[in-house]
């Protein structure tokens, strides 16, 4: 593989279902999966078989239905899990096991009340049982953020050594800063044999609003696989948003990592969810949100109707967005108006701009948005008009 290459893991139907609301059926999963093999991504995490009947038939369709992407369940380190994801798994072209185990103190301790040898024990005799039915294991160290570094590297040798094709390093609970998920990753990369032979991964949450941050930072640190989900949606605060990361690395070429995203695909996708999960995206959300490519500001519309780069990075049909949106309000300009009105007819000069924008700052000190129904009627209210020639 490229090691350039940064693979997409899109785990929208698992991790991002298991949104309270959010359940869909096989009919929908089979839509959205569909739709995330054309967009690009590398792997599908589809779901988890063992947990209902329901999730183990979408998991057997999806796999049925993937072309190009791998397909992948997942499981617990737990004999039936592992066997009940292997046949689901049977009609995938590029079938993958994804099976782990919680190694924190606070999971040890607490959620198994053993010890770390036996977790490690169990650890690597989940990825041994795996490699029974697939070549492709993907092993997860839950909670991997709040892992000792010394701890976390001896498990991932161990399960290296039986068989393990990509490690996963969650941070869970979505508690590390950048700098040390990046730096936990780097040291997993210095300090395990065998590192070298398989792909690390990154399983980013966003309980303190950093999963995007730190997946980029395990990318720059050596990671070649982050999992994200469609409009970071996921437990509790959500995953990393997989338009985020990969626009960041996009438009970021000096750190030479890309995807196979068609990016164009993006703003459609998101819609999609939106719509199959009834789960909407609050207006401001990087990339895809209702306002990520709006102006509303005077100063702002000004300079991107002169120069879209101005306040822009992203050209919005990179995204699948047609255009900028100049939304007209009591904080716009003359520029702003003078725009919108020719996009719907109105060719004006200085004069009569000027006389227009002092009603239409009427009109917006009443409402919060100046819409077009609402300039015709400005043109109208303004005797002036009367000579306004119509493109």
């Amino acid at each position: 593989m490229n090691d350039n290459k940064v693979q997409i893991f899109d785990t929208t139907l698992r991790d991002g279902e298991q949104v309270p609301g959010c359940k869909l059926d096989t009919s929908q999963k089979l839509i959205i999966a569909e739709r995330l093999d054309n967009l690009g991504v590398d792997i599908i995490e589809a779901g988890f078989p063992v947990s209902s009947p329901g999730d183990f038939n979408s998991v057997s369709e999806i796999s049925k239905l993937v072309k190009n992407a791998t397909v992948c369940g997942l499981t617990r380190a737990v004999k039936k899990d592992i066997e009940v994801a292997a046949e689901a798994l049977k009609g995938a072209i590029k079938p993958r096991i994804h099976t782990g185990i919680g190694t924190s103190d606070s999971h040890i301790l607490h959620k198994f009340n053993t010890t770390q040898e036996e977790v490690i024990q169990r650890a690597k005799q989940a990825v041994s049982h795996a490699k029974n039915f697939v070549d492709d294991v993907e092993f997860y160290a839950e909670d991997a953020g709040r892992t000792s570094n010394e701890f976390l590297a001896k498990v991932c040798e161990e399960v290296i050594q039986a068989g393990a094709t990509v490690l996963n390093i969650p941070d869970t609970t979505g508690y590390c800063l950048p700098e040390e998920y990046g730096a936990k990753i780097k040291y997993l990369k210095e300090h395990v044999k065998g590192i070298g032979n398989v792909t690390i991964s990154c399983h980013c949450h966003n309980d303190l609003g950093l999963a995007t941050a730190n997946s980029i930072a395990g990318a720059i640190n050596g990671a070649r696989q982050i999992e994200c989900t469609i409009n970071g949606i996921g437990e509790r605060a959500g995953n990393t948003a997989l338009e985020e990361v990969v626009m960041i690395l996009k438009q970021h070429p000096y750190l030479n990592l890309q995807t196979d995203i068609n990016t164009k695909l993006l703003y459609d996708t998101s819609l999609m969810v939106r719509e199959k999960m009834g789960m909407p995206v609050q207006p401001n959300k990087a990339i895809v949100g209702a306002n990520a490519f709006a102006h509303s500001s005077g100063i702002h519309q000004d300079g991107v109707i002169k120069n879209r780069e101005t306040y822009e990075i992203i050209n919005p049909e990179e995204v699948g967005v047609t255009e900028s949106a100049i939304i007209l309000t009591a904080r716009s300009g003359r520029a702003a108006l003078a725009y919108r009105a020719k996009k719907i007819g109105y060719e004006l000069t200085k004069i009569q701009l000027d006389s227009a924008y002092q009603t239409f700052l009427k009109f917006a000190d009443k409402q919060k948005e100046v819409i077009d129904e609402d300039i015709h009627l400005i043109m109208e209210q303004v005797n002036k008009f009367s000579k306004i020639a119509m493109l």
